[in-house]
């Protein structure tokens, strides 16, 4: 098992995280219900991942898509948004009351990375939020978001590193998690060069959906294949099903997977 820093959350909890955006009910589980009835939801499911697994303690997380891509360039030619501070800081609030941390994902269409985590810096000085990074609407071609997968290098992801660490010394913080979200091999190129540190804990998420053969056979090829640190996996309430015959897979059934996912996310 890998060294975890002092601070560090992984891999002495498991996290487990709502995703979407409160403006959105499309998005995922997080913007689906009012607050108070996705939270009643986020605990229910903690119940059935903890009793999957007594021995490792869950961290309640939301992961709130904070730069969304978009379908139009925008002023700047970015096809992408971000969230207001009003949003942003209204999820760091329910966080906070529900001692969950927040990941704050960028979606970043044509707009370079850099400047999309400069405009969470603020934020990612506060210990309970870290950051996710999602190669898919990494538009490195110049297609529009959605119409094909993009992609991050290593390059970039080193470069999400690099920054959290300086945020990590210059704050005095613990350790921060990077979710980097992946379903298909040419969305992380150069895996081997990634540059681990250790301020900064990356979890390759496999995030595609479908009926659990599917999900396994994509765990196996493109997050154990390629290993980098530590590993997520992503259910979807809605997208799973969608296939005839297809279903959610069960928390035991996810934490058969090798190496075991120590970051769990819900849309």
């Amino acid at each position: 098992m890998t060294y975890a820093p002092t601070g560090a959350l992984l891999p002495n909890k498991r996290i487990f995280a709502y995703y979407g955006n409160p403006h959105s009910k499309k998005m995922g589980i997080l913007g689906k219900y009012p607050k108070e009835e996705m939270l009643r939801r986020l605990d229910e499911e903690i119940k059935n991942w903890q009793k999957a697994d007594p021995a490792t303690p869950i961290q309640p997380a939301l992961h709130l898509v904070a730069t969304s891509a978009q379908g139009a360039p925008g002023k700047d030619g970015g096809y992408r948004m971000r969230m207001s501070d009003k949003t942003i800081k209204k999820v760091l609030k329910w966080g906070n009351e529900h001692k969950a941390i927040v990941f704050l994902d960028i979606q970043r269409g044509h707009a370079p990375l850099g400047p999309e985590m400069a405009y969470m810096e603020k934020y990612l000085k506060l210990p309970f939020v870290h950051l996710g990074i999602d190669p898919e609407f990494s538009m490195v071609t110049g297609a529009k978001p959605g119409t094909k997968i993009g992609s991050y290098d290593a390059a970039d992801i080193n470069q999400a590193v690099q920054f959290l660490s300086r945020i990590v010394k210059e704050n005095n913080l613990p350790p921060k998690v990077l979710v980097v979200h992946r379903f298909t091999q040419g969305m992380v190129k150069n895996y081997k060069n990634i540059k681990l540190d250790p301020n900064v804990q990356i979890v390759m998420d496999m995030d595609g959906w479908g009926p659990p053969v599917l999900k396994k056979d994509s765990y196996h090829d493109y997050i154990q294949k390629e290993p980098v640190q530590y590993t997520g996996f992503k259910l979807f309430y809605e997208n799973d099903f969608r296939k005839p015959g297809s279903r959610i897979m069960t928390p035991a059934e996810v934490l058969a997977l090798t190496p075991k996912p120590m970051y769990i996310q819900y849309q």
